[in-house]
């Protein structure tokens, strides 16, 4: 206990020494540039929509700012190979809402109040840590990844040898993050979550996990909204889990218990009132203003509260008349809902859909839309879906991308989906996972949402 609080000592004033050093960037999130910002912008108008640009997408279809420009930290995307198939093909895994989580969770909880109970663990320095450093802080890092039990077998105390990449491997997949088996700012921020605070979150999630997974259906669809994935689970196993983006913290994605209903292929995107107050005009109006025509440039149409078609050459962008005029955007492959959406009722009036800002989903932080769920791969999970509909196979799935036909398709079977908030649960091999909480709701004074 001794060597402990020492260790813990020493930790707090080579963390200082090393912010104040600068020796490791802090993370940042992409910067959010405005609703209206165009993608790309180097010599090219905004009339001139560039592929993967995009317009609108999220909670009824609102636009997706730009990320910034490809080798800067604070786009996030990744750009290593092993790290996007990471990302990108995640493991299948236990389900989330799986009952066989609820011993594994008590199980956890009685590990972490052990932890608690005998101090916690040490501060590891914000230094940036790799195979070959060495040191008090690597010796630090060695006696943070043994409490949590992420360190086994031999390893030479303050060396960063083979035994450490493979504990901080298992850290970092455990904490939804990149597996490089090097320390950076996300592993070390979540490395220095108190135990306190972690085991507040099995405490808290556990009550989750028992509600949600005994109210779960025999074949559903689980959006958890920390992780920023989506599992299909059949007969209590994953048989599809893909990447997604979420809500950002201001603009959140609700939890919610619904039923998938339809499909709507190559679909009209319509704007939300909000968006055609605060964004869509005034945008218009800088059109305008350079003699161009938003609504050609987006492939979009106006309508007056009566429902007929609007002129875009009749239109006074700069009167107070087009602020009561609907929007909405036909199907194109720049359509901000991509070429399908997946329907379900529910008071938001959020649903799942594609996009066409493909790189997004490459992100280590996918925290980007506006409440919608953005799917990788949507199209497999359609098929799965639409799998006791006859004829819906993944290839004619695909082929809707090409025909840009207009088809709704009713689920034969209605498909029970969750939109759950859970961060923190055990799996029956012993792993215990924590994500970010990101929107607050743990309750903890103590954030886990900086790590990323």
């Amino acid at each position: 206990m001794a060597s402990l609080t020492k260790l813990a000592g020493t930790s707090a004033a080579l963390a200082s020494l090393a912010l104040a050093a600068g020796l490791l960037a802090a993370s940042s999130h992409p910067a959010d540039a405005g609703i209206f910002s165009w993608l790309g912008g180097r010599g090219q108008g905004p009339d001139q929509p560039q592929q993967n640009r995009g317009l609108f997408g999220g909670r009824g279809g609102v636009f997706q700012p730009p990320r910034p420009q490809a080798g800067g930290d604070a786009q996030n995307v990744e750009t290593d190979p092993a790290t996007r198939q990471w990302i990108l093909n995640p493991a299948l895994g236990t389900p989330t809402l799986s009952t066989r989580n609820i011993d594994a969770t008590k199980a956890a909880i009685a590990r972490y109040q052990g932890i608690v109970a005998s101090g916690g663990w040490p501060t590891v320095p914000a230094y940036a840590m790799r195979p070959g450093s060495h040191g008090q802080a690597v010796e630090i890092l060695h006696r943070r990844l043994e409490i949590s039990g992420d360190l086994a077998g031999r390893s030479i105390p303050d060396e960063y040898d083979q035994a450490v990449v493979q504990a901080v491997r298992k850290f970092q997949t455990r904490h939804g993050i990149p597996p490089t088996g090097i320390i950076n700012r996300a592993t070390v921020d979540a490395m220095n979550v108190p135990a306190t605070v972690r085991l507040s979150q099995l405490q808290i999630n556990l009550k989750r996990i028992e509600t949600l997974s005994h109210a779960a259906a025999d074949r559903f669809v689980n959006v958890n909204i920390p992780s920023a994935q989506v599992e299909a689970v059949q007969n209590g196993q994953v048989i599809q889990r893909h990447a997604t983006v979420v809500g950002k913290n201001n603009l959140q994605t609700p939890e919610l218990s619904s039923k998938i209903l339809e499909i709507n292929f190559n679909p009209y995107w319509y704007v939300p009132r909000s968006i055609v107050h605060n964004d869509l005009v005034p945008k218009g109006r800088e059109f305008a203003r350079r003699g161009q025509d938003i609504l050609a440039a987006y492939h979009m149409e106006a309508f007056d509260a009566a429902g007929n078609p609007v002129s875009p050459q009749s239109i006074d962008w700069f009167g107070n008349q087009v602020l009561g005029y609907n929007f909405r955007q036909q199907p194109w492959e720049e359509n901000s809902l991509g070429f399908v959406k997946i329907n379900f009722p529910n008071k938001d009036s959020v649903y799942m859909h594609d996009t066409p800002l493909k790189a997004l989903f490459a992100s280590s932080v996918r925290f980007e839309s506006h409440g919608c769920v953005r799917v990788h791969n949507v199209s497999q999970l359609v098929a799965w879906l639409l799998n006791n509909n006859p004829g819906w196979t993944l290839e004619r799935v695909e082929s809707m991308k090409q025909t840009g036909e207009q088809v709704t398709v009713k689920l034969t079977k209605p498909i029970a989906v969750y939109f759950t908030y859970v961060t923190a649960w055990a799996t029956p091999d012993g792993s215990v996972n924590f994500r970010p909480d990101i929107y607050g709701h743990d309750g903890s004074a103590e954030t886990t949402a900086s790590a990323y």
